[in-house]
């Protein structure tokens, strides 16, 4: 194991761009986060659970760092109930960034204490997972992850709570061990950095700091052994290589192709929480690059992959591009992003190939057909990637809705305006315009007309008496009741 000293100016965070009241310290010290009560409470929390450790006097190790523009509390619990006193090595957040050069997301935390002790020992903690046991912690908006440190996944161990299924992929692995054991169930070198609060210093077992300097990803252990474990490490390898710019082990790539048919035994929910990050993190453009270069897009978007090897894939791969390179700026600028457009992005050319077969095969217009192709790519695709209603619906609609922007007169037209998934659909249309998938003339009009005054929206669409009123100047009458018959009820 190699120990790297930081510098004092590394370990306050000045390094990386923060002020320089930006440090680590003691919530017993001067803490803006914190009031001086709620410290207090902590800490006397911790001295009557912690009695019998005297290697804590101060009552448990509560940490606050500060980065830019959000302060986040870190702690460390290296020795619960009943285990051997505190020692630095026995707990380490592992770091997750580039030294020097990026703000770090977020910080995991690493402990001995299994997760029914941190639950028993933080309130403010629930439990979640089935394959990985871990405990949530919660200071306000803010989420701390702790894992406890594992061992190695061996069935034949009389301690072992291990599943795996048929490909080797592990269904639930929760051996405890320790830090010199966890390490190993890493799965990237660069991924397996320990830093100790204690001395600032981190802690490199697998020459990942090498590697960081290399600008590599590697495995840890036996590649194919480690990627049929977790095939959603082959997707993790692309978004890290996206967002850090680097380069994939040649081990690794060579085995995407073979191995990349193991992401259907991943379950859906799990896919759909990995797309979010790789296409909403700010590298979607390259990351779809890294995908299809790797063979791994067709396994997540199989009918969308057929589409970029047809007749019009030149335009479908352009659109792509564009929507990609506009939810990439969106995120830079610090605007909202959802992934509800981007599916429809890499639906459309499957939807509307459908719906053309649909309008050919029976008599329905183009929004009927585009509606019911709509609804049958998402079914299919759901299997593989598992849309949650509330994107997998408005996306649909938005779809549907486009042959209604080719209609600019009448007041059908005029009232689309106020449609609930007019803004969606009008983004949508206005990328297919970039492509030459509407007129130019058209997007413009639908552009310009979002500006104007009702009279002149009115005069626009082609509309007499707009806003309610009769052509005759006349209230409108209310219609007369009708006397019921004689004997009628």
């Amino acid at each position: 194991m190699r120990r790297i000293e930081l510098p004092s100016e590394a370990a306050t965070g000045e390094a990386a761009g923060a002020s320089k009241g930006d440090r680590w310290h003691s919530l017993g010290e001067s803490n803006p986060c914190f009031r001086r009560e709620r410290a207090a409470s902590w800490t006397a929390r911790r001295r009557e659970r912690s009695a019998f450790c005297p290697a804590r006097p101060c009552g448990g190790c509560y940490y606050t760092a500060h980065f830019g523009e959000y302060k986040r509390t870190i702690f460390v619990e290296s020795s619960p109930r009943g285990h051997r006193p505190c020692s630095p090595h026995h707990s380490a957040p592992r770091p997750r960034c580039l030294p020097g050069q990026y703000l770090p997301k977020d910080f995991d935390v690493a402990t001995d204490a299994d997760p029914d002790q941190v639950r028993d020992l933080f309130r403010n903690s629930r439990l979640i997972g089935r394959r990985f046991r871990l405990a949530h912690v919660r200071f306000g908006r803010d989420i701390i992850e702790v894992a406890t440190f594992r061992a190695s996944a061996d069935q034949a161990d009389d301690r072992s709570d291990v599943e795996l299924d048929q490909h080797g992929r592990i269904l639930r692995d929760n051996v405890y061990g320790s830090i010199d054991e966890d390490v190993w169930r890493r799965d990237f070198t660069a991924n397996a950095l320990y830093y100790n609060i204690a001395d600032y210093s981190i802690w490199d077992y697998v020459d990942g700091a090498r590697d960081i300097e290399h600008r590599v990803l590697r495995l840890i252990g036996d590649p194919e052994q480690r990627l049929r474990e977790d095939p959603v490490r082959m997707l993790r390898a692309v978004r890290f290589a996206a967002k850090l710019d680097f380069t994939i082990d040649e081990d690794i790539a060579g085995l995407m192709p073979e191995l990349g048919a193991l992401l259907a035994h991943v379950p859906a929910a799990r896919l759909f929480d990995e797309f979010v990050k790789m296409f909403q993190s700010g590298h979607a453009r390259r990351t779809f690059e890294l995908l299809l270069d790797h063979g791994l897009f067709g396994r997540l978007f199989p009918e969308t992959r057929r589409e970029l090897d047809g007749p019009e894939a030149g335009k479908f791969r352009e659109f792509i591009a564009l929507a990609l390179a506009n939810t990439d700026q969106r995120v830079a600028e610090g605007k909202a992003v959802t992934p509800m457009f981007l599916l429809g992005v890499f639906l459309w050319a499957p939807v509307r190939t459908l719906a053309a077969r649909l309008m050919s095969e029976h008599r329905m217009s183009e929004t009927q057909a585009l509606g019911i192709a709509a609804s049958e790519i998402v079914a299919a695709q759901q299997s593989i990637i598992s849309i949650p209603r509330r994107f997998s619906t408005p996306m649909r609609e938005m779809l549907s809705l486009q042959p209604r922007f080719e209609k600019n007169r009448g007041k059908r037209a005029l009232a689309f305006l106020e449609h609930r998934r007019f803004r969606a659909a009008y983004d949508f249309m206005l990328l297919r315009s970039r492509v030459g998938g509407v007129d130019p003339e058209l997007a413009g009009f639908w552009t310009e007309v979002q500006e104007m005054s009702g009279e002149e929206r009115a005069r626009a669409f082609h509309v007499q008496g707009a806003g309610g009123k009769r052509r005759d100047g006349g209230r409108r009458r209310r219609p007369r009741r009708r006397k019921p018959r004689d004997g009628g009820a």
